[in-house]
């Protein structure tokens, strides 16, 4: 009888009850305020970390690898060196299991969340070594920091925005009525490029020799420099040879230019052996006709051009001194390494290049997208007041889902209004999703078709269209101010 009589004491003791109770939560609290630095009793795994910065880490953050919790923080320390620069040591607890870590592991610090909590991920490397307990990882194995959310929206400041606005607004009017100049300059382009890549290969070959042309340019400054008096005195005397000539223009020199071809082909008719010497001559005076037509007007221009020379060539004589220590420097730099590794990468650019001017080159020139997106952008925050500008659009709702409580709470015919299982597709004949993510822009391998903005839905509103619609829709685009979008 006295076992159960001690065990009813104990029970119907209410002082007894109260200080089990008391210490059970006393414990309890202290398991749960000692949580984030571990547990009691339980071992860990130590290491120490130096990192730029703490990346605004605190102490119990997690420490993770490969996503899964390892560890925490369980201090973070400013540290100094000696040329007074500072850096961050941080203490971490990791779990028995992963000891010893590889000594070329990495640390880097993440983002957890978009409020800013941050983690510690670990990289373990490959290495037969590891780190001892309360080892540290040293700095150069801690990878840059992440750029973080809020650091990128904080570039947009005002006057990043007002510069932004600015230069849509330039970009837009830049290239309003230009249109068919840009057409032309995106079609020159192309061949262009095509020979751009000969040239550049002929250059980056070394039997090319470029450097020295460099040291040869060199060389002829050097040359000419001693003689700029007497090219001085050349352009003095061509300055009289003109004016001369320019008394006598019209009607002399004119009609000998006129009957120069007919006494040409006398020539070529009595003097059989300097036939093809004579058949050259004529073609020179035949193309030089147009410009001694033009010699009257240019004639007292191109003297005061002489001039003018005769006054500038002789403070050239320094200028061409120092010409020779500037392309000796030029043909150094040609023959840097680095500058055919350069000339390489641009052959190479150049090729890659062409398949992507070959695709987006009619974007352009048959369907004007290029145009009508900077026309478009800059309209977008075209109006405006006092407070700034505002951006233009227009919500077009579509028709309510029917709420059918005999088969399920929301009928299964979806719309665009909210999260929704599919596409729209039906309820009402206008509640069906069309959507081109992909339009043809007649690019190459495409129908030679304008899509974006211009599909047709006649006859299939009551049905879903997700990609191209059916037919051709033609070349027509919109039009922009001075230009024919007509192709």
């Amino acid at each position: 009888m006295s076992p159960r009589r001690s065990r009813a004491a104990l029970t119907a003791s209410p002082v007894l009850v109260g200080a089990v109770t008391v210490l059970v939560t006393i414990v309890a609290v202290f398991l749960s305020y000692n949580a984030n630095t571990g547990l009691p009793f339980v071992p860990t795994y130590d290491l120490k970390a130096n990192l730029p910065n703490a990346s605004q880490l605190v102490e119990g953050f997690d420490v993770r690898i490969g996503g899964a919790r390892v560890g925490q923080v369980s201090k973070i320390e400013p540290m100094r060196r000696p040329d007074g620069t500072t850096y961050a040591q941080i203490t971490m607890k990791l779990d028995k299991e992963i000891e010893p870590l590889p000594a070329d592991s990495t640390v880097l610090v993440r983002p957890r969340s978009a409020l800013g909590l941050k983690y510690l991920q670990v990289v373990p490397g490959s290495g037969q070594a590891g780190f001892a307990a309360g080892a540290t990882i040293p700095i150069r194995q801690a990878r840059p920091e992440v750029v973080e959310i809020d650091d990128f929206f904080n570039m947009f400041d005002d006057r990043a925005r007002q510069g932004s606005r600015n230069s849509l607004d330039g970009i837009g009017s830049g290239f309003a009525g230009r249109g068919r100049d840009l057409n032309t300059a995106i079609n020159e382009l192309r061949p262009l490029v095509t020979d751009l890549e000969p040239v550049a290969a002929n250059l980056a070959n070394e039997q090319t020799q470029l450097g020295r042309f460099f040291k040869a340019l060199a060389d002829t400054a050097t040359e000419v420099a001693p003689v700029a008096e007497e090219q001085a005195s050349m352009f003095v005397n061509l300055d009289t040879t003109f004016t001369a000539l320019a008394s006598i223009a019209r009607p002399f020199l004119q009609d000998s230019i006129s009957e120069g071809p007919p006494s040409e082909e006398v020539a070529i008719r009595e003097f059989p052996r300097q036939r093809p010497f004579l058949r050259n001559n004529a073609a020179f005076f035949a193309e030089l006709r147009p410009g001694v037509a033009t010699l009257p007007h240019s004639a007292p221009i191109l003297a005061d051009a002489f001039q003018t020379g005769t006054e500038v060539l002789p403070t050239t004589i320094p200028m061409n001194e120092d010409l020779a220590g500037v392309f000796d420097t030029l043909a150094d730099f040609s023959e840097d390494p680095l500058v055919q590794g350069g000339v390489d990468q641009l052959t190479r650019l150049s090729s890659s290049l062409k398949p992507t001017l070959n695709f987006l080159t009619p974007v352009q020139t048959t369907c004007n997208y290029a145009t009508l997106f900077f026309r478009n952008a800059s309209g977008v925050l075209s109006q405006g007041d006092q407070n700034g500008n505002w951006q233009r659009f227009t919500i077009i709702p579509t028709t309510p889902v029917a709420y059918n409580a005999q088969t399920s709470p929301y009928d299964p015919k979806n719309n665009e209004i909210g999260p929704s299982s599919a596409p729209a597709n039906g309820n009402t004949p206008e509640n069906h999703l069309h959507s081109n993510v992909y339009p043809n822009t007649a690019s190459p391998g495409q129908t030679k078709e304008c899509e974006a903005g211009n599909e047709r839905f006649t006859g299939i509103a009551s049905r879903t269209l997700v990609g191209n619609p059916p037919g051709n829709q033609g070349t027509k685009t919109s039009k922009s101010p001075g230009v024919n979008a007509r192709r």
